[in-house]
């Protein structure tokens, strides 16, 4: 099993690195930066970045892309401010953008893979039924990912790839705070778990860390 990882340098994306790893899954992970030891350099907003890794592991089969690459950049910002358009432009191109880019770009790893998988990670708060209101961008964006996650599915399914949308819970990380519920390797196992159910059947599912299923 190879899976890659995107933004595993810190939170849910480095316990899912761990995680894997650790129960023997051959795990890429991917980082903006360009200096980490061990990560492979991917910015998800770069077609030029997302082409010369696809390029690179060009022989490699990937059989679970995690699009876990996010950002919350208007954290702590108030409702009534959000008027500077470079914030939305830079979180849809990171939490939307970044998908569609990252997905294109490795379809032909995928179809190496028996049984490919798309996992996004997106959040209940993109969910419009569970609307509470402020942060926005974060939420159009999330929100964004899941129509965007829906549609992928119904175009990749006939080449044979699932796709799944996935809520991480309300995590201890820098971006969920640290008063949130859950730690970052009960998130990360209960994902793994999640992306090893998808399949065929439930591609375009959108369920939480433990398999409850998120309203749209």
């Amino acid at each position: 099993m190879v899976t890659l990882i995107t933004g595993a340098n810190r939170g849910i994306g480095a316990a899912l690195l761990e995680a894997a790893s650790a129960r023997g899954d051959t795990v890429i992970g991917t980082t903006r930066t360009s200096d980490h030891p061990t990560l492979l350099p991917l910015d998800v907003r770069d077609p030029d970045s997302c082409a010369a890794l696809a390029d690179r592991l060009k022989d490699t089969q990937i059989d679970t892309l995690v699009c876990n690459a996010g950002v919350y950049l208007e954290k702590g910002l108030p409702t009534e401010g959000l008027t500077e358009t470079q914030l939305w432009n830079d979180t849809f191109a990171t939490n939307v953008t970044g998908i569609y880019l990252t997905a294109m770009a490795f379809l032909p790893h995928l179809a190496m893979s028996k049984s490919p998988k798309i996992a996004i990670i997106s959040s209940q708060m993109g969910s419009s039924e569970r609307a509470g209101g402020s942060a926005y961008i974060y939420r159009a964006s999330k929100a964004a990912a899941v129509n965007l996650g829906r549609n992928l599915a119904v175009d990749l399914k006939p080449k044979g790839i699932a796709v799944g949308i996935y809520h991480p819970g309300w995590v201890r990380t820098d971006m969920g705070g640290s008063a949130a519920a859950i730690g970052t390797d009960d998130s990360a196992a209960g994902l793994l778990a999640r992306f090893d159910a998808l399949s065929l059947d439930t591609t375009g599912c959108f369920e939480m860390w433990d398999g409850a299923p998120m309203p749209f």
